[in-house]
C-alpha cells in the first residue's frame, strides 16, 4: 500500500515541477520580447536620481568650487570621526558598562518597581511596561521588540497596546547616552529639563497611537494570548549566577562590549548625515567671506530657509539660530548623528541650556523613529499601522520639544 501512496505523490512533484519551469521560460521569453516593459520603472528611477544628484553636488560645487567642495566633504567626516564620533563611542562604552552593571545588581528592577504605578494613569499600559522604558533607555530602540516578542511580557497586554510599545520605547531610545552627552559638555540643566519634555512627548506619542489604532481597528482591544511556555524567562527574571566580583567583572566587560556595538553603529549615520546637513547649515569660513576648503563649511540653504520663518521655532522651541533646526531634522533619521551637530554649534556660541534642553527632549523622543520605526512594527506583525506609529510620534515629538522649552522658561523664572 505504501508503494501506491508513493506513485502519485511522485507523478504531482513532478508535474509540478515541469509546470514551474514552463512558467519560467515563458516569463523569460517575454522579458526578451517585450525588454522596455521590465526596464521603464528602473531606468525612470535612475535619471531622476542621476538629476537629483548632480543637481544637489553641482549647486554645492558651483558656490564652492569642486576641489574646495570635495576637500570640505571629506574633512568634515575626518573631523567628526575624531572628534565626535570617538566621544560617543567613549560614552556609550562607559553607559553600557553601567547600564549592564544596574541590571545586573537589581536596580532596574528596583526601577521598574518604583515606576510601575506610573504606567496605566499615565500611558494606559500594564506595568511591566515600566521595564520596557528602563530597557531602552538605558540601549537603544529595539530593545522594546525583544521584550514584546517575549510571552512572559507581553501577556499583561492588549493588542492595543502591545502595537503602542514602539511608539513608547522609541521614546526613550539611547537616553542614557543623549543625556550624558549633553551633561558632558556642560549643559546638565537643559539636559535635565530635556528629560521631562521627552516623558511628556512619550505621553502625547503613545496616546495618540493607542487612540488611531482603536478608532481603526476596534477589534485589536482583546488581551495577548496567556501563554508562557515559550518566553524567555532568563530575560525577564534577570537571573544571576557566580560570586559578586565575578558578575562585576562580567557586566561591566560585556555591558562596554554592548556600547561598542552602538558606537559603531551610530558612525555612518554621523559621518553621511551630519556631514550632508552641515554643509547645508554653516557658511564659508574665510574673513572675507570665502571659502578655505576646510571642514564645518557649507552653504547654508537650511539655516537661510529657517531664518525666514524664525519667529515659528522662536516661539516653539526659543531657537535664535536658524541653524539650530537642524538638531531635529537630523534627529528624525539618526539621533547618533544629531549629536554629532552639537559640538559646532557650540564653538559657534549659538547654543544655551534651552536649546540642550529641546535638543535631549526632541533627541531621546524621536531618537531616529524615521528609520526604525518601519522595522519594528513589521517585526510584530502590524505592518498597517507603520502610518499612524509615524504620525503619533512626530506630534509626539514635537510636544516634548515645545514642553522642555516652556518648562525651561518657567524654572528660568522662578529661579
Amino acid at each position: 500500500m505504501s508503494l501506491f501512496s508513493f506513485r502519485p505523490t511522485r507523478r504531482k512533484s513532478t508535474h509540478s515541477y515541469h509546470e514551474g519551469v514552463e512558467s519560467l521560460f515563458k516569463k523569460l521569453e517575454d522579458k526578451l520580447k517585450h525588454p522596455l516593459k521590465f526596464t521603464t520603472k528602473r531606468s525612470f528611477e535612475a535619471i531622476v536620481f542621476l538629476i537629483i544628484f548632480f543637481a544637489f553636488f553641482g549647486l554645492l560645487a558651483y558656490k564652492m568650487t569642486l576641489p574646495k567642495m570635495l576637500n570640505t566633504f571629506m574633512q568634515t567626516s575626518y573631523h567628526l570621526l575624531l572628534e565626535t564620533v570617538f566621544y560617543i563611542m567613549a560614552i556609550c562604552v562607559l553607559m553600557g558598562a553601567i547600564s549592564k552593571l544596574l541590571i545586573e545588581f537589581g536596580v532596574v528592577r528596583l526601577l521598574e518597581n518604583m515606576l510601575r504605578p506610573l504606567m496605566k494613569p499615565l500611558y494606559n499600559l500594564p506595568g511591566v511596561a515600566a521595564l520596557g522604558a528602563v530597557m531602552t533607555f538605558l540601549s537603544d530602540n529595539p530593545a522594546i521588540i525583544t521584550l514584546a516578542h517575549d510571552k512572559n511580557f507581553n501577556r499583561y497586554f492588549k493588542k492595543y497596546q502591545l502595537v503602542s510599545l514602539t511608539n513608547f520605547g522609541t521614546a526613550f531610545g539611547m537616553g542614557l547616552v543623549v543625556v550624558a552627552f549633553m551633561t558632558g559638555v556642560g549643559f546638565g540643566k537643559g539636559a535635565l529639563v530635556g528629560l521631562v519634555g521627552a516623558v511628556i512627548g512619550s505621553i502625547v506619542s503613545t496616546r495618540l497611537m493607542q487612540r488611531s489604532t482603536l478608532k481603526a481597528y476596534p477589534e485589536l482591544d482583546v488581551p495577548i494570548a496567556d501563554d508562557t511556555n515559550d518566553g524567555d524567562e532568563q530575560q525577564i527574571t534577570f537571573k544571576s549566577e557566580g560570586s559578586v566580583f565575578l558578575r562585576f567583572l562580567n557586566s561591566l566587560l560585556d555591558g562596554g562590549k554592548d556600547g561598542v556595538g552602538i558606537g559603531f553603529a551610530i558612525i555612518p549615520g554621523v559621518l553621511c548625515i551630519s556631514t550632508i546637513v552641515m554643509m547645508l547649515t554653516f557658511g564659508p569660513s574665510g574673513e572675507n567671506g570665502e571659502y578655505m576648503g576646510v571642514a564645518y563649511e557649507g552653504v547654508p540653504v537650511i539655516t537661510w530657509l529657517a531664518n525666514k520663518v524664525n519667529i515659528v521655532f522662536d516661539w516653539l522651541f526659543g531657537f535664535k539660530d536658524g541653524a539650530l533646526i537642524s538638531f531635529p531634522m537630523t534627529a528624525l533619521g539618526a539621533v547618533g548623528a544629531a549629536i554629532g551637530l552639537v559640538p559646532r554649534f557650540i564653538e559657534q556660541g549659538i547654543v544655551d541650556n534651552n536649546a540642550i534642553a529641546v535638543f535631549t527632549a526632541i533627541g531621546m523622543c524621536w531618537s531616529g523613529f524615521l528609520s526604525t520605526h518601519a522595522a519594528m512594527l513589521d517585526s510584530l506583525g502590524y505592518r498597517k499601522l507603520i502610518g499612524k506609529a509615524i504620525g503619533a510620534h512626530t506630534i509626539g515629538g514635537l510636544c516634548a520639544g515645545i514642553s522642555a522649552h516652556w518648562l525651561y522658561m518657567l524654572l528660568t523664572w522662578i529661579f
